[in-house]
């Protein structure tokens, strides 16, 4: 289902929890469980949490999962579930949510993680405080773009409605194994093949009796009463509402249709670009091999014209020449990083822009801990000796606090100071 301003709401929001949770999992097993039952450790549990559960995504990242498509809007996985999990700090009382759920199971049951079974009931409660918190985003989102009021639960409507809508199109399109049910929709007896079965090519065309009556045959099909015909009030609004239900149904379709084109335009820009890409590295092939062998006198004449106008390489800042400490050997080695690594690194930094002249006095391992929260751990622009060798990203946060003998709290807080005086350099250099 597309709606103005959604992301969750496609089939793929299936891989999105699916990832979630298992990453989730990983980083609350390091967290220790327990915290959650402490009121006054929430908080700070939660920075801990998103932290760690972001670094086993992006651990994640060449997975089939993360990188199989999330929606029709050309989101990954993998990006939605990061895009969720940050939205999280933003609204702490889905954690607050989680965290109450989970200590009322430990109540009942201590420590119930450990148990057989434990983890997947843990999972499950992570599993509804994202499902929770994506309609809420979504909602957001559409407000935002339409202008329009709208609560979680009114998504959680459209998703009903379009529910139904793809179980009365499978029902129609094998209207002959399923007579009864179909007659009981279309409220009439079956004397042959039925012009509806025709008429419904998308949800615009999609009835609300049809919705109302396919609700109502859900239990005597399936066992189980239908959305709009249980005790629960979450439809309560729906259930005596048809025109309500067509408004819904038709702005659900005429999205669709206005979305149907899948951003052709923009596909045709990219194959053209690529294209012109494909020539323009051709000529360049082209030139390169028709080129006259030899020395290139006019570069040579330029660069004598240099010499003789005394023209010197700006002087770069200086920087002290990292000294060989064994000590920070043994550190190394104690968090899985190879032997000389902060050498290596102090001697692969380029110190001469405005941002490492901000940082200078902040060192090397809390300058890293900002670049890995301001680019993420992965970046291209990053050397090699800044990399670990076994990840090929920085090192995590554990191992960075391990480097710098400090507790990880300690160097977040410093990794936070020194990104909010980045800030307000920045809007110093802007005006």
């Amino acid at each position: 289902m597309r709606l103005p301003g959604t992301r969750y709401q496609e089939p793929g929001w299936e891989e999105v929890r699916k990832l979630l949770g298992q990453c989730s999992l990983a980083a609350l097993r390091t967290c220790d469980p327990v915290r959650l039952f402490d009121p006054a450790a929430r908080e700070e549990l939660l920075a801990d949490y998103v932290e760690l559960t972001g670094e086993r995504l992006r651990q994640a990242r060449h997975s089939p999962r993360a990188q199989a498509s999330g929606n029709s809007y050309g989101d990954t996985v993998l990006e939605l579930a990061l895009g969720l999990l940050y939205e999280l700090q933003a609204r702490r009382a889905d954690w607050e949510a989680f965290c109450t759920a989970a200590a009322a199971e430990h109540a009942r049951i201590e420590a119930f993680w450990r148990e057989a079974g434990g983890e997947a009931l843990l999972r499950k409660k992570l599993n509804d405080m994202y499902a929770v918190l994506r309609d809420k985003v979504d909602a957001d989102n559409y407000q935002a773009a339409c202008g329009r009021p709208c609560s979680p639960n009114r998504i959680y409507a459209y998703r009903m409605l379009d529910t139904a809508y793809g179980d009365i199109a499978r029902l129609f399109a094998d209207w002959e194994q399923h007579r009864a049910q179909v007659g009981a929709i279309l409220g009439r007896e079956l004397q042959g093949t039925p012009i509806e079965v025709r008429q419904l090519r998308t949800i615009a065309d999609c009835r609300p009796e049809w919705v109302m009556r396919w609700s109502g045959t859900l239990e005597s099909f399936t066992g189980s009463p239908g959305p709009l015909h249980t005790r629960s009030k979450r439809f309560a609004s729906l259930k005596a509402a048809p025109d309500k239900i067509c408004e819904m149904l038709r702005e659900i379709g005429e999205y669709e249709a206005l979305s149907s084109n899948q951003d052709r335009d923009w596909l045709q820009d990219r194959d053209d670009a690529a294209l012109w890409m494909d020539d323009y590295w051709r000529v360049l092939q082209e030139s390169e091999e028709a080129s006259t062998p030899g020395p290139d006198r006019i570069l040579e004449a330029r660069e004598d014209a240099l010499d003789a106008g005394g023209m010197a390489e700006p002087e770069r800042d200086s920087i002290e020449a990292p000294v060989h400490d064994p000590q920070l050997e043994v550190l190394a080695a104690a968090v899985s990083l190879p032997p000389g690594y902060m050498q290596a690194a102090g001697e692969a930094e380029q110190r001469a822009g405005w941002v490492a002249r901000e940082l200078a006095g902040d060192g090397l391992i809390v300058r890293l801990a900002v670049y890995a929260k301001l680019l993420g751990p992965g970046d291209e622009s990053y050397p090699d000796a800044w990399r670990d060798s076994a990840s090929g990203q920085l090192p995590t946060m554990q191992q960075l606090a391990g480097l710098a003998q400090v507790s990880l709290p300690t160097l977040r807080k410093r990794r936070d100071a020194a990104i909010a005086r980045l800030e307000a350099a920045t809007m110093r250099r802007t005006g």
